[in-house]
């Protein structure tokens, strides 16, 4: 049996479904690895929670429900017909530290809702709705295990890498009743008709055009960086200014080159969000600084001219102050652009809802720029309230996500109709 058509998804079902949406959504934010805000990190007991919760929710409306040797979970929904290609609707169910509730997990729910909307019918097509458990990078400091286990881009070397407390990326899918082993058995095989990933838009954009949502086209590159300065520890009263090798001086410094270089470069922002000066202790001269650097733009030219400025100018600042300087590259994402085929049919769908299907490119990386290379993918981003993410004041709006219902049901229905 073809979708229904959307006149006849009643009003009453599509609140509902926003209802459900929102409900899930604090049900998520609630499995934390810390009490009181919500973090939620790779393969930690708070993800094997949210599993519990959203097998409950896919069975329920009759999807068959597997966990993958990195942790995705798979949530599918069969087509009217056997081997037919599948629709994989996806995002990501980990957090930062004292999250909100709405960034990736807003995404699997909203696939969990248009599976409800769908009341049992079958399309031409099957979906698959996945919820990847790292995305964002924090446990590992290496980000999309999932969606890059999901396209066969995990290199079996990154397995070794450790976190804080010593547990490699094996021993953590180990520890969660995983096989390590079957790693490359994650990658999705033929078949797959695309990739659909619904998303906060995590800026003010949309909310400047009052727009519930947007259609991305792009998503910027980036490159992220562990940058190191070495210099000298030394007693913070005996050792004369002129005779410091202090290594937070030379690091303070090369954060304001930072700052200045991407103000300088339209559309180019860098940051440095983590900083460790060691020993660190008061009474002490820093000898050590290890801090992040986060690059980003959508030309990979421009990009990359700005890394290897910003690298320059950390050896020459390092040289004058009698320090040591260097860098190790945790990521290095090309821009990668949407679909054009599959964004087409979902501004169609956008339209359709009666909303205007505003075109953009998106400042944050997101699954979908892992997935992109390998098969057809589109995005959807909803307004973000103030412009706010990564944060305990996140929040998305009811209409918007009854917006985005509306059009990912025409979305459903586009791709059905072939």
């Amino acid at each position: 049996m073809a979708l229904t058509k959307k006149e006849e998804i009643t009003e009453a079902a599509l609140a509902a479904a926003v209802a459900s949406v929102m409900e899930g959504c604090r049900a998520m934010a609630a499995f934390s690895d810390d009490p009181g805000r919500t973090t939620r990190l790779y393969l930690t007991p708070a993800v094997k929670a949210a599993h519990g919760y959203l097998r409950e929710r896919m069975e329920r409306l009759g999807m068959a429900v597997t966990i993958d040797a990195v942790g995705n979970l798979h949530g599918f929904y069969t087509a009217e017909k056997a081997n037919a290609p599948r629709l994989l609707i996806a995002s990501h169910i980990d957090t930062v530290p004292d999250s909100g509730g709405f960034d990736g997990v807003l995404g699997v729910i909203l696939g969990i809702a248009l599976i409800e909307l769908l009341s049992g019918k079958r399309l031409p097509f099957a979906i698959e709705v996945i919820a990847f458990p790292e995305e964002e990078g924090v446990r590992f400091r290496l980000p999309f295990l999932g969606s890059r286990a999901l396209v066969g881009t995990l290199e079996q070397d990154l397995l070794q890498r450790k976190d804080a407390n010593g547990i490699s990326v094996a021993e953590a899918v180990r520890n969660f009743g995983l096989d390590p082993t079957q790693v490359p058995s994650v990658k999705t095989g033929s078949g797959v008709l695309g990739y659909f990933e619904m998303h906060i838009e995590q800026g003010p954009v949309l909310e400047s055009l009052h727009a519930p949502v947007g259609v991305v086209e792009a998503i910027v590159g980036q490159t992220r960086l562990e940058v190191n300065f070495r210099g000298c520890a030394n007693h913070a009263g005996t050792t004369p200014m002129h005779l410091r090798q202090d290594a937070l001086a030379g690091a303070a410094e090369w954060i304001t080159v930072v700052e200045n270089a991407a103000k300088r470069k339209e559309s180019l922002v860098a940051t440095v969000g983590r900083i460790e000066a060691l020993p660190g202790v008061g009474n002490v001269v820093p000898g050590e600084v290890v801090c992040s650097l986060d690059i980003r733009h959508a030309e990979d030219a421009v990009r990359q001219q700005a890394v290897q400025q910003l690298i320059d100018a950390g050896e020459a600042l390092a040289t004058r102050r009698g320090l040591v300087f260097t860098t190790k590259t945790l990521l290095d994402q090309p821009a990668e652009p949407m679909d054009s085929a599959l964004t087409a049919v979902l501004a169609q769908a956008v339209e359709s809802a009666g909303y205007a299907p505003h075109k953009m490119p998106s400042g944050a990386g997101h699954d979908a720029m892992i997935v992109a290379p390998f098969m057809p993918a589109a995005m959807l981003f909803l307004r973000s309230p103030g412009g706010i993410s990564h944060h305990p004041d996140e929040s998305v709006l009811t209409e918007d996500v009854l917006a985005a219902l509306r059009v990912g049901m025409n979305f459903l229905e586009l791709l059905a109709a072939g």
